[in-house]
Order: structure tokens, then sequence, then C-alpha cells
């Protein structure tokens, strides 16, 4: 149906990346897979073991992504609050690394677009396509139908094909020829984008915007951290990038879904939900912003509150669970003051003022 290159899909990827220790001996294979979901009557045990696995799948994080302890903390809260993350950084950083890394403990279905100027939004969702046996036209699914979904530097497609996107991350479904087909579960789009680099790309739009929960920003790992980053990098068998094959598949889409449930059913005291709201609509009058945040902010903050407590091991949301994540949850939804901007402050800069200042409740 179009001449337009086709994105780079999973499956070929997929199987490559899940398909490198056949033969394992027994002890050597996992044993957490499955266990979030694995029917207890105590819910204090459910709890303990998707902590167990969540804290698992991080450790086995950190041994590809070296310096970038945060944003792995970050990309997890995500996943176990449901929802979807920008990433953003200079390049050689690791944030593709990241994603595969993640795509490898994960044993779900993983598909990668690599957008570019002429991605057509067919390309992204799917078309129909005339079957000359049955003289019918037939529906093509394109690579959004995955669980894991990587659109590669997604800033530079225009906002027609990026608009794609937005039916699938907030309505998990997707319109095609009329028909809603529902995407996978669980379902989780992480995007990359250069900040650098603006020629030949299209910014975002505010609404697909507000469809991330996070948006994480990669800095440089610190003189240890690169050291020992370079270290493993020149013993690859890569030129310029670590290998994944050796992370353990960890989880199943089953075992995601349970931990989304588990952390859901987290309690939350009241006046930390009402901490949640507060911090949200402090952005709306605060000095030096001229855009606040909406409502999908607080509620990113109190699903992100709760992905956190479950990552520390915590029985129940504590402020700091909400704070940890506001900056990430807030900064892709305000917008700074030309004046500010003029003067060269920053969108964090201007948040971290306003979390010291809205006061927390009293634990």
């Amino acid at each position: 149906m179009s001449d337009h290159p086709t994105p780079q899909s999973s499956s070929s990827d997929h199987d490559q990346e899940h398909t490198g220790q056949p033969g394992l001996p027994d002890q050597t294979k996992p044993k957490i897979s499955n266990t979030a979901a694995a029917p207890a009557n105590n819910p204090a045990q459910q709890r303990q073991r998707a902590i167990h696995l969540a804290q698992a799948v991080r450790h086995e994080l950190q041994k590809a992504v070296i310096g970038q302890n945060a944003v792995i903390d970050d990309v997890l809260t995500a996943l176990i609050g449901g929802g979807h993350v920008l990433l953003e950084g200079v390049p050689g950083l690791g944030k593709t690394l990241l994603v595969r890394a993640l795509a490898r403990c994960f044993g779900g279905e993983f598909a990668r677009i690599q957008f570019t100027p002429d991605l057509m939004p067919s390309d992204v969702t799917g078309h129909a396509v005339y079957d000359m046996q049955s003289e019918q036209f037939k529906l093509r699914k394109g690579p959004l139908f995955t669980n894991l979904l990587l659109a590669d530097e997604i800033n530079r497609a225009p906002a027609k094909t990026q608009a794609a996107l937005l039916e699938a991350m907030q309505e998990r479904q997707v319109t095609l020829e009329g028909r809603a087909l529902p995407v996978p579960q669980p379902f989780m789009v992480l995007a990359t984008q250069n900040p650098i680099e603006q020629e030949g790309t299209y910014p975002l739009p505010e609404a697909e915007l507000d469809r991330f929960m996070l948006k994480l920003r990669m800095d440089y790992p610190d003189a240890e951290q690169e050291l020992e980053m370079v270290r493993q990098v020149t013993r690859s068998t890569r030129s310029d990038m670590l290998e994944v094959h050796p992370l353990r598949t960890l989880m199943q889409a089953k075992d995601v879904q349970a931990l989304q449930r588990i952390a859901s059913d987290l309690p939350v005291d009241g006046q930390v939900l009402d901490y949640a709201v507060r911090l949200s609509r402090a952005t709306r009058t605060w000095p030096g912003l001229t855009l606040g945040a909406g409502p999908r902010a607080s509620i990113a903050l109190v699903r992100g509150g709760r992905a956190r407590a479950l990552l520390r091991g915590g029985e129940f949301v504590l402020p700091d669970d909400i704070k940890n994540c506001a900056l990430a949850v807030l900064r892709h939804r305000v917008r700074l003051s030309p004046e500010l901007d003029i003067e060269g402050r920053s969108v964090d800069q201007v948040l971290k003022q306003l979390l010291d200042q809205v006061p927390a409740p009293r634990q």
C-alpha cells in the first residue's frame, strides 16, 4: 500500500534476544518468573513476591546499563504504574540499550520503530491489504500491537505520525478501517528523543506529551561509572555497546500485570493523596510557570508513588514516594515563562523550588 520504508519491527529481534540461553541447567534458570502471578491466600505474601521480582529485574538491568540507576528505577516505576516513558538524552548514554535490556528481562512481545520524516501513520498502526485469493481486504496489524514498544527518535516523525500513538497510549486500542482493535496487555511505549539536535525534528504536541506518565532525562555518568562502562564495553564483542544476551528473562506479561495489580492495592493515606493533588495544582499558579499540570499529573503522581513504594519494599505509600517521582511526572506538563527562559533557568530548577516549598504531610 505504501512505498515508505517499513518500520523496524520486533519479531526477529525478539526471537534472537530470547533464545540466547538454550539448555541452561535447572539450577541456573531464574526461579522467580511468575512468582508475582502465583496464587496465594495471603496478600502480604503476594506483595513480598512482587517486591522480590521487581528488585530482581532492577538488579538485572543494572548489569547492562551502567551509571543510570535513577533512570532504571523511573522506568520500572512507569512499568509497574502502567504508564509510558519519554527518554531524553544526548546520543551514547544508553537510551536504546535500556529499552533493549528491559525487553530482554521481559518475556512478552517487543517491537521497535525507527521514526523518520517519511514514516506514515499506517506504518505504525497497520493497514488493510487486498488478498488476491479471497478477493477481500484483510487487516495487517502494525508494530504497535505489542507489549513493549520502542519509539526511537520519536520527534523525527511529523505530528500526524506521532498522533498515531495517541489512541493506543490512552485507550489501549487502535482503530483500523473503522474497527477498534485492542493492543496486547500490558502495553508500554518507551520513546526516545535527542534534545540537542533539533534540525529536522518535530516538537511533540502537548496532548501527546500529557500521555507520557514520566519524562526522564539521562545525564552523563560520573567518572568512576564511565570508567567501568568503558572497561565492560571494550571487552564486549560489539564495538560500542554492551550485550544484553547475558541478562535473564525474569517475567512474562502476566507477571507485569500482577505487579501492576498489587501496586494499585497499596494503601494511600488521605493526607498523602492530598499532597499529590496540591503539588499538581501548585504548578498552575507558581511564579515562572505559564502553563500548569492538569489532572493527569495528579493521577500519575499517585500511580508513581505506589510503584515506588513497591520497589522499595514498602507496605504503604509515603510522601517521599510521591516527591521522588514528581520531577519526572511534572517536567513535561508545565511551561517555563519567557522571562526565566531568557535568564537561563530550567523547568527542573523551578520545580525543585516548588517541591521544597509545598509542605509534605508529617509522617
